[in-house]
């Protein structure tokens, strides 16, 4: 209804019950009571603004102004608890992966050497427990200088004396709000990984005073020392591209969220060359001699000892975020995680439905280790790449660890879990991944959240080729380190008199019981 008929006239006399007289309004009347109108909204809006920005200051005697949010000690204190636990929880899950590690090592294993791969991860665990608490975290997280540390530092509030036996710790480590203990379970955890990680391409041939010599230089001296110049809070490579340390006009420093190099290049390398050392055991005849890779004992245990490692990788990505707080950044670590190990599992399983000897048929073995690969690859870019990026990367660590195998095998060595493919090759393809596929949206994971003022961007997302480029050299310093020292070891340790040196004596292998009963004295399946 127009102005005219919503104006109404005035009423007859009261109570006569006749329709209100209509009153017609000028033009000059139309104005004037819109433009009253009009200006008691503008009056109207203008108290409003003015109660806005005043209310503040007259409530609270202060004038008004942003307010930057900060955390009292009660607040401080539930985020450093709800981080503590989240490590924690994350250290039990990477933990739980050693079981893992057992099964499948013992599944691809030989029978009759069953019982030789338990006991070794059983005891690489307990001396490795009992050197990271002496020397290895010291080593490996104490401040020192760019190669090595010992504790003490900027760290400890100034305090220089070493934290060896996990001594002179301050409460926590960092800047992360976790207790520095809850720190070392979390990393004790990684390192046994690596231990055992170890062992997978050694299996069958040696001795197990050889495992417990070269299981102490692995977790108490190369290992921290070397993942020092990663993850050291002054190592030589994480300080890499910044001012007056290696390589500044780079600008980039080399980046390992959760260990694809640290954890697994390190094991592999350590591995290779324990089975180049070793030679192939006896009566393994390689596919370019007429022979092929010997048959799984058992792909059950193997296949599900595959699926508790994918379990426990959810505590090995996210949780090194050490954030509970950082909620965005767990959730894509973890779906990352898991994307790239599909990935990986369906490429390799085609290239050996496609190329391999079983071809034509789909092969468990090459799965599950494809899985597995895919999950090593994802472990160093997980942080900073996009679920599609994950399934890229994961795509090719399929293809890469089909790639290695067979280059193993035509190169006559000896690998018989597939260790120097999974940890190795994909421990390296997973680094050199984050300068491809880094998405340019992610920055830093914190104790109190994300910082995504400084994204990581990769050659595929328009971000130079820097951060490869740091990547690159990074984890060629480490990958060809590791392989070095570790070589001089397993050769040092070859050349020792009987029981101590590396390899087993021939009746070891070739004996009634394999090394099960000639190193420990009983067989994991005994006849009933």
């Amino acid at each position: 209804m127009g102005v005219t008929n919503f104006i109404k006239g005035r009423l007859m006399q009261e109570g006569t019950g006749t329709l209100p007289v209509m009153v017609k309004l000028t033009k000059k009347d139309k104005w004037r009571i819109a433009g009253g109108m009009f200006a008691g909204k503008m009056i109207g809006l203008f108290l409003v603004l003015v109660a806005i920005g005043f209310m503040p200051a007259i409530i609270m005697g202060t004038p008004a102004q942003a307010q930057t949010p900060t955390w009292t000690a009660h607040e401080t204190t539930l985020v450093n608890t709800a981080n503590t636990i989240w490590t924690l929880v994350a250290a039990f899950l990477v933990f739980g992966m050693q079981p893992g590690f057992v099964f499948l090592e013992a599944g691809f294993a030989r029978k009759r050497e069953t019982v030789n791969v338990l006991m070794e991860c059983i005891f690489d665990t307990c001396i490795c427990g009992i050197l990271f608490w002496a020397i290895g975290y010291a080593f490996m997280f104490g401040q020192g200088n760019g190669f090595i540390g010992w504790g003490g530092g900027a760290l400890a509030g100034g305090d220089a004396k070493p934290w060896f036996f996990l001594q002179n710790i301050p409460e926590t480590y960092a800047g992360t709000g976790v207790p520095v203990l809850a720190h070392w379970i979390f990393q004790f955890a990684f390192a046994d990984t690596t231990s055992t990680v170890t062992s997978g391409a050694m299996i069958g041939r040696t001795s197990f005073r050889g495992d417990i010599l070269y299981s102490i230089g692995v977790t108490g001296f190369i290992y921290p020392i070397i993942g020092h110049w990663a993850w050291g809070p002054d190592g030589w490579l994480y300080a890499m591209g910044t001012k007056d340390h290696f390589m500044p006009g780079l600008g980039q420093g080399f980046r390992d969220f959760a260990g694809s190099t640290v954890v697994h290049t390190i094991g592999g390398m350590v591995s290779l060359a324990g089975a180049i050392v070793l030679g192939p055991r006896i009566g393994r005849v390689f596919k370019r001699d007429g022979g092929g890779m010997p048959a799984p004992h058992n792909l059950t245990i193997a296949a599900v000892g595959g699926f508790i490692l994918w379990f426990g990788w959810y505590g090995f990505n996210p949780g090194s975020t050490l954030s509970a707080v950082d909620m965005q950044g767990i959730g894509r670590v973890a779906t990352n995680t898991t994307l790239a190990a599909c990935a990986a599992g369906i490429s390799a399983m085609y290239m050996a439905l496609w190329f391999g000897e079983t071809k034509g048929k789909f092969d468990l073995g090459y799965t599950t280790n494809g899985f597995l690969g895919g999950l090593v690859a994802i472990t160093c870019p997980c942080y900073w790449v996009s679920p599609f990026g994950a399934v890229m990367l994961g795509l090719i660590a399929g293809i890469v660890v089909y790639l290695v195998l067979n280059l193993l095998e035509y190169l006559r060595i000896d690998d018989p879990i597939g260790a120097v493919a999974v940890h190795g090759g994909c421990g390296i393809w997973g680094t050199l991944s984050l300068g491809l596929f880094a998405c340019g949206q992610y920055g830093a994971t914190g104790a109190t959240g994300a910082d995504n003022s400084a994204p990581v961007t990769g050659l595929f997302y328009g971000g130079g080729a820097s951060v490869l480029e740091a990547q690159f050299i990074g984890n060629a310093i480490i990958t060809i380190s590791t392989f070095v020292v570790a070589l001089i070891l397993m050769w040092v340790i070859k050349l020792l008199p009987y029981p101590w040196k590396l390899r087993v004596e021939p009746e070891g292998e070739t004996g009634p019981g394999g090394l099960d009963v000639f190193e420990h004295g009983v067989e994991a399946y005994p006849a009933q």
